[in-house]
This record gives C-alpha cells, structure tokens and sequence, in this order.
C-alpha cells in the first residue's frame, strides 16, 4: 500500500500578477521560490511543504463548476467570513441558502468563493 502526502495544488490562471495579490490579499499566502525552473509560473505557500502553483495561460478556456474546488479548514470560520465580507468578496455555501449557513451531516460548516480565474475554494471549519 503506498502513503501520499499532498504536495501542491497547480492552477492554471489567465493574469498571473492579479492571481498572486488575490491569494495573497484573501488567504496571505506567501509568495516563495519556484525551485522548479525559470519559468513565469509562480508559487505560493500554504505552509507545512504544501504549495500553490500558478501557471500562466492566457488563452486558457477555464471552466468551473462548485464540485470541482480545493478545500482549506480554519479554526475560526466566522473570522473569516468577516474577512471576506471586508474585502467585498461574495461568497455562498454548497446549497447557496440564503443564509449562507448550511451544516453538513458531520457537523462542517463550508463557504464557497471563487478567485479572479472563476476556480472555486471552500473554507471550512474541520
């Protein structure tokens, strides 16, 4: 049986400048070295080894739905619905209630936002 360890999450994005200010504006991840070559893809850091990886493809057609996101969990969701409510970022969660606040079956709230390329993040509260 093998063990993996997630190691980074590669995306690829239409302006990679605005890309980097907006991960790093909603979720402060910090921009480190792309160690793998010279190339204008840049990266961020989730911290604990785990990465983001930001391609540039300007022509690239993106298409997105909910079901297809990457999932961070915070100890303190409220916080950070505040925080994009601050930045004036929309943000729904799976049903898209009203009130924004549905409770899985395991008890974990989630809220959905997308970034400037239209990929969907869910932050929650695991």
């Amino acid at each position: 049986m093998h063990t993996f360890l997630l190691d980074h999450i590669a995306l690829s994005v239409k302006n990679v400048n605005e890309s980097i200010a907006f991960y790093q504006k909603v979720l402060q991840l910090k921009e480190i070295k792309n160690t793998a070559s010279s190339s204008k893809t840049r990266w961020l850091s989730f911290g604990d080894g785990k990465q983001l990886h930001l391609i540039p493809r300007p022509d690239a057609e993106i298409k997105t739905n909910k079901a297809v996101h990457f999932a961070l969990s915070t100890y303190d969701l409220k916080s950070f619905k505040e925080h994009l409510k601050t930045l004036e970022i929309n943000y729904s969660d799976w049903r898209d209630t009203t009130e924004k606040n549905y409770i899985r079956d395991d008890g974990i709230e989630q809220v959905y936002f997308q970034d400037p390329n239209g990929y969907w993040i869910e932050i929650n509260n695991g």
